[in-house]
C-alpha cells in the first residue's frame, strides 16, 4: 500500500470516529428506564426489572456526578477575583455557564433528555427502587442480592413493617451472610461518622480518630458537590412564568436568592439521615467536640487544643469548650491553631456569600447576614453531646484540670409515692437496666382483670384503633382493640354491664395518677390515648414464626438503629411523654414484654405479664422496647399513653369526661340512669 487515501475514505473514517464519540457519549435517562422496570414489574419480568433499575439508578448517579465534576471544574477555570463590578460579575457568570453547559453535553449529551420530573426525583430521594429490586432479586434466587436492597431501602423507610420482616427472613436463608446487608446508598461521611461514634462508646480512641479524620474528608467533600448542584435553574415558589415581567437584575437577584438558600440547606442535608426530615443537631461541629475528647484520651494533647479551637470557630466563647482549651495551654504551656480545613472551610463560605450579597444589593435587593452555622440546629448555648448521639446523654464540661472526663448520664427523678395502698414496687429503672421504667404489681385486682377482660370480648374489634388493620404488627395473631368512649357507648347501648365500662375509665385514672406519681412529675400527665387491646394466637401459624408481636419501637420517635438515633418527627406521636401497659391476665404463651438498647437487638429487660401488673415508662428513644410472639392463647392488656401537653389532650377522653360526669350528676340528683334493664343482670 502507498499510504494514499481517497477523500470517500477519509470521509468514512471521520463520520465513524463521530458517530462512535456521540454513542459512547449518550446516557439513557434514568426516568424512561424507571419506567420501563415498573413496566416490567407489573408483566412479570423480573430479569427486565432487574436490568431497567439497576440502569435507572446508575443514570441517576452518572448525571449527579457529572454535573457536580463539571461545575467545580468551570468555577475553578472562571473564579471571581477581588475587584468587583456588575460587568466582572456578569461576564463570570456567563462563562462559567457556557463551560458547564459545553462540560455536561460533551459528558451525557443533550441536557433535556435528563430533565426529570420532581415525582421521579421523590422516587429515587425515597429509595423506591430498591423496594422493586429486592422484590426482583427475591423472585430470581438472588437472595444476597435481595437483601442488599432490602437493606437499603429500609435505612430510608425504617417504619416500613413489611421491609422490616422481609430482612429478619432473608438473615435466615442460607447463603446470606452478615456482610450482605449493605447500604447502597450510604453516605460516606455519615457512615464514617457512625463508626467512629460506636469506636468512641466502646473505648476505642484510637480507631475513633481515624474514623472521625475519615468523616471529616468525606464530609467536606459532599458539602462541596451539594453547593456545587445547587448552580442550576431554580424554581420560584409563587411566580407564574407566564406573567413574568421583571427586569434582568431582578431575574438574576431572584436566581441567586434561591442559590444562597439551597446551598444554605446544605448543611442541614449532609447533617440529616436518609427518610428523616430533621437533622443531628451541631452535626460538623460535633466531629471536633468528638476528637478534642478522643486526642485527650491517646495523650495527644496538641491535636486536643487544636480540636478545641476549631470547635470554638463554629460557637465562639462557648464556655465549656473555652474552659478545655484553657486547660490544654496551661499543661502543653503553648497556645494552639484551630484546624485549617475549618476555618478555610468557614472563611470561604463568607467570602461567597459576601460576595453574592454585594451583587443581589446592586441589583437592588437587600440581604442580612446572620448566623450562618444556625440553620444546623447548632447554637451558642447547645448542650453538646459528645458520649453519644441519642440525645439522653448530658454533656458536662471539664471542670478538673487533673481529672478530664466523659460525664455520666443525666438520671431524671423517680420513685414517688404510689399513691394506692396495694400497689407494690417490683422494679426500678435500675432493676430494669435504663432509665424512667418502673414495673409495678397489684395496680388492679383479680376481680377487676376478669371484669375487664369480660368486656374485652364484647366490645374489641379487629384492626380498632390502627384504622381497621387486622393485624398492624403482625399477620400471625389476631388484632382487637377499644377505647374508652366506645365502652361507655356500649354501656348506655345495653350491650355490656355500664359498671364495667365506668371500670374501663375508673382504672385507667388509676394508672395516670400512680405514673405521674412516682415519677415525681410537676404537672398534670393528660391522656393522650387509651386502648383496651388483646392480641390472640392463630392456629397454624405458630411454626417457626421469628417475628415479634409488635416490632422494637420508640412511642415518641422513628427508632433508627442503625445511627443510633430516635428522630422525634412524624410520623411518630412526638407529643407522647409516659406510656404505661396494665396486663389483665397471664395465662398465654409467649408474649413478653422487652425493652432493648437503641440496636433494637439487645434486650436488656423482659416482663412477664400477669393480672395486675403494670409497667410505665418515658416514651422516649431512651426505652425502645416491643412484645415477643404470642404463640398460644390470648393477651389482654390496657395500654396507655399521656402527654404533658394538653393541647395533645384525648378527644375521645374529653368526651368519655363528660359522660362520667353526666353519669355521676344523675346520680347524686337521683334522676336514674335510664340504663337498659340488661344491665342490672
Amino acid at each position: 500500500m502507498d499510504g494514499n487515501f481517497s477523500p470517500a475514505a477519509i470521509f468514512s473514517v471521520v463520520l465513524l470516529t463521530v458517530v462512535l464519540s456521540s454513542s459512547t457519549a449518550f446516557l439513557e435517562p434514568c426516568d424512561l428506564l424507571y419506567d420501563k422496570a415498573v413496566q416490567a414489574f407489573s408483566n412479570g419480568d423480573y430479569t427486565n426489572v432487574v436490568s431497567y433499575m439497576e440502569g435507572a439508578l446508575s443514570s441517576y448517579t452518572e448525571v449527579r456526578h457529572t454535573k457536580v465534576r463539571c461545575r467545580l471544574r468551570c468555577q475553578d477555570q472562571h473564579p471571581f477575583d477581588e475587584t468587583f463590578s456588575d460587568m466582572r460579575f456578569t461576564d463570570v457568570l456567563l462563562r462559567r455557564a457556557a463551560c458547564m453547559n459545553t462540560c455536561i453535553e460533551e459528558k451525557l449529551g443533550t441536557q433535556s433528555v435528563h430533565k426529570i420530573s420532581e415525582d421521579v426525583v421523590q422516587d429515587f430521594h425515597r429509595r423506591i427502587p430498591y423496594n422493586y429490586l429486592q422484590l426482583a432479586y427475591q423472585k430470581l434466587k438472588q437472595p444476597e442480592k435481595a437483601a442488599a436492597a432490602a437493606h437499603t431501602y429500609f435505612q430510608a423507610n425504617p417504619e416500613h413493617v413489611e421491609m422490616g420482616q422481609n430482612l429478619e427472613q432473608y438473615k435466615d436463608l442460607q447463603g446470606v451472610k452478615e456482610d450482605h446487608f449493605v447500604d447502597r446508598e450510604a453516605r460516606p461521611h455519615q457512615r464514617s461518622f457512625a463508626a467512629a461514634v460506636r469506636l468512641y462508646d466502646n473505648g476505642d480512641h484510637k480507631g475513633a480518630i481515624a474514623l472521625f479524620e475519615e468523616a471529616l474528608v468525606e464530609y467536606y467533600k459532599a458539602d462541596s458537590e451539594c453547593r456545587a448542584l445547587c448552580q442550576w435553574p431554580q424554581k420560584f415558589e409563587g411566580h407564574d412564568y407566564l406573567r413574568y415581567r421583571y427586569s434582568l437584575h431582578e431575574l438574576v437577584s431572584d436566581h441567586f436568592t434561591q442559590v444562597l438558600h439551597c446551598e444554605h440547606e446544605c448543611v442541614r442535608d449532609l447533617a440529616t439521615r436518609p427518610g428523616r426530615l430533621s437533622p443531628m443537631e451541631n452535626y460538623l461541629p460535633l466531629h471536633y467536640d468528638y476528637l478534642q475528647f478522643a486526642y485527650f484520651h491517646v495523650d495527644r494533647l496538641d491535636k486536643a487544643l487544636q480540636c478545641a479551637l476549631t470547635y470554638l470557630l463554629f460557637h465562639k466563647g462557648e464556655e465549656s469548650m473555652t474552659d478545655n482549651v484553657n486547660y490544654y495551654r496551661e499543661v502543653l504551656a503553648h497556645d494552639g491553631e484551630p484546624r485549617e480545613e475549618a476555618a478555610w472551610y468557614l472563611r470561604r463560605h463568607k467570602q461567597e456569600l459576601e460576595l453574592l450579597l454585594i451583587g443581589s444589593k446592586t441589583m437592588g435587593v437587600e440581604f442580612t447576614e446572620g448566623n450562618y452555622w444556625s440553620s444546623t440546629g447548632g447554637r451558642e448555648d447547645s448542650n453538646r453531646i459528645p458520649s453519644g448521639t441519642d440525645g439522653w446523654m448530658e454533656y458536662v464540661p471539664i471542670s478538673e484540670k487533673k481529672n478530664v472526663a466523659l460525664a455520666a448520664p443525666q438520671r431524671l427523678k423517680e420513685g414517688g409515692p404510689l399513691v394506692y395502698d396495694s400497689v407494690q414496687l417490683v422494679q426500678n429503672s435500675a432493676a430494669l437496666n435504663g432509665t424512667q421504667r418502673v414495673l409495678l404489681d397489684h395496680v388492679i385486682s383479680e376481680e377487676e382483670c376478669l371484669d375487664l377482660r369480660r368486656l374485652a370480648h364484647a366490645v374489641t374489634m379487629a384492626g380498632d384503633g390502627y384504622r381497621g388493620k387486622m393485624s398492624p404488627h403482625t399477620p400471625n395473631e389476631k388484632f382487637e382493640g377499644a377505647t374508652v368512649l366506645k365502652t361507655l357507648q356500649y354501656g348506655y347501648e345495653g350491650r355490656v354491664p355500664m359498671r364495667s365500662a365506668r371500670l374501663f375509665y375508673d382504672i385507667s385514672e388509676r394508672a395516670r395518677r400512680v405514673i405521674e406519681s412516682y415519677f415525681l412529675l410537676n404537672s398534670t400527665l393528660h391522656f393522650s390515648y387509651t386502648h383496651l387491646v388483646c392480641r390472640t394466637a392463630i392456629t397454624g401459624q405458630q411454626d417457626h414464626r421469628n417475628d415479634l408481636s409488635h416490632p422494637i419501637h420508640a412511642d415518641n420517635c422513628l427508632l433508627d438503629p442503625e445511627a443510633n438515633e430516635c428522630w422525634k418527627e412524624p410520623p411518630a406521636y412526638t407529643y407522647r411523654d409516659y406510656s404505661a401497659l396494665l396486663y389483665l391476665n397471664g395465662d398465654f404463651e409467649g408474649g413478653e414484654f422487652i425493652f432493648t438498647e437503641m440496636d433494637a437487638k439487645t434486650v436488656t429487660a423482659s416482663v412477664k405479664p400477669m393480672c395486675g401488673r403494670m409497667v410505665g415508662f418515658s416514651s422516649g428513644g431512651e426505652n425502645p422496647h416491643g412484645v415477643k410472639a404470642v404463640t398460644s392463647g390470648q393477651r389482654c392488656a390496657v395500654a396507655l399513653w399521656f402527654t404533658l401537653d394538653p393541647l395533645f389532650r384525648e378527644l375521645e377522653r374529653l368526651q368519655a369526661d363528660e359522660v362520667i360526669q353526666a353519669l355521676d350528676t344523675q346520680s347524686v340528683w337521683g334522676q336514674g340512669l335510664n340504663i337498659n334493664p340488661k344491665d342490672e343482670l
